[in-house]
């Protein structure tokens, strides 16, 4: 789910994830100050009191691979401060910043459970004139584009309207007939960002 400041993106992930019923919502925010924690609070009290929520402000892979035992869908938000977290903790070496992107990656495809990720999308202003500024967005560049090579659907969010730039679960004709603002399938069940058990059905059934 990418898109810029404000732009809906967390309410229509947290609208596909809510057809779920087992939710673990992954927060990377940290609770650096005053007005962050009063912001993490309003966010608590908005989202669904049946959801579980773990704060992953750097454990992000760690924090997927264990949750997605426990819930039908793991909701991601969001990667745009999980990246800078990473830089405020470490030496942000090309290499670090890789190895990063890979555990990340390998924890959602593993996934047992649906994930959804929000993202910024950061790529499209003008070049920071800081060298960490243009690190920070190459960085957060290759994770969105890595996270996207692998998802089974990618929508791009401009303006609360979201548009599907990528969808691997339906078909060319479907996709031009369905006028869902969330994508529901034909059973009106959500298609998800990633749809991991689905593709460890086809695998099996393939190798079968």
């Amino acid at each position: 789910m990418l898109g810029g400041a404000q732009s809906g993106k967390s309410h229509y992930a947290q609208q596909l994830a809510s057809h779920s019923e087992h939710v673990t919502f992954i927060a990377t925010a940290p609770r650096s100050d005053t007005e962050m924690r009063k912001k993490i609070a309003r966010h608590r009290r908005e989202r669904p009191v049946a959801w579980s929520t773990v704060e992953a402000p750097l454990n992000l892979a760690q924090t997927i691979s264990s949750e997605s035992h426990k819930a039908n869908v793991v909701l991601i938000d969001c990667l745009t401060i999980y990246v800078a977290n990473v830089m405020g903790a470490r030496k942000a070496s090309s290499g670090t910043l890789k190895k990063h992107i890979e555990a990340v990656c390998g924890a959602i495809r593993a996934s047992k459970a649906d994930v959804i990720v929000v993202s910024n999308e950061v790529g499209s202003g003008v070049v920071p004139p800081y060298r960490s500024g243009r690190i920070y967005r190459d960085f957060l560049g290759q994770m969105n584009r890595e996270i996207a090579q692998i998802a089974d659907k990618v929508v791009l969010m401009i303006a609360g309207v979201p548009l599907t730039l990528k969808d691997l679960r339906v078909s060319p004709k479907k996709r031009m007939n369905d006028t869902s603002p969330l994508g529901l399938a034909a059973n009106g069940l959500p298609v998800l960002a990633n749809g991991s058990r689905q593709k460890h059905s086809r695998l099996r059934k393939t190798f079968e």
